[in-house]
């Protein structure tokens, strides 16, 4: 399994990002994929979870924010975040949970007030 995260950066407030994930070495479209991001000092939090079948949720604080989607040809895993806080600035990783948990190397993204 090869997870492939990139899109992070410096971003002022109230704008945008696109994370994207390149996967794999597994049968991507078969697979609930998940984004999680982490602060230093923090634990590691799920942000958003698309399944196979398209359904997603969102962690409370980004809901109507980002969005989460999947082209299963191209195997990539995308978040859109929009209206970005200086409270999102993390390192985002994308995330599969096949026999154990899988982790992308993490891009940072960084928000500005």
């Amino acid at each position: 399994v090869q997870l492939q995260a990139s899109g992070g950066g410096l971003v002022q407030a109230g704008g945008s990002l696109r994370l994207s994930c390149a996967a794999s070495g597994f049968m991507f479209r078969l697979n609930t994929m998940d984004w999680y991001r982490q602060v230093p000092g923090k634990e590691r939090e799920l942000v958003a979870r698309i399944t196979s079948g398209g359904s997603t949720n969102y962690l409370d604080s980004v809901k109507g924010r980002f969005t989460i989607s999947r082209d299963n040809v191209k195997r990539i895993l995308y978040l859109q975040m929009n209206n970005l806080k200086p409270e999102d600035t993390a390192v985002y990783y994308c995330s599969l949970n096949l026999t154990r948990q899988w982790w992308g190397q993490g891009t940072q993204v960084t928000v500005s007030s």
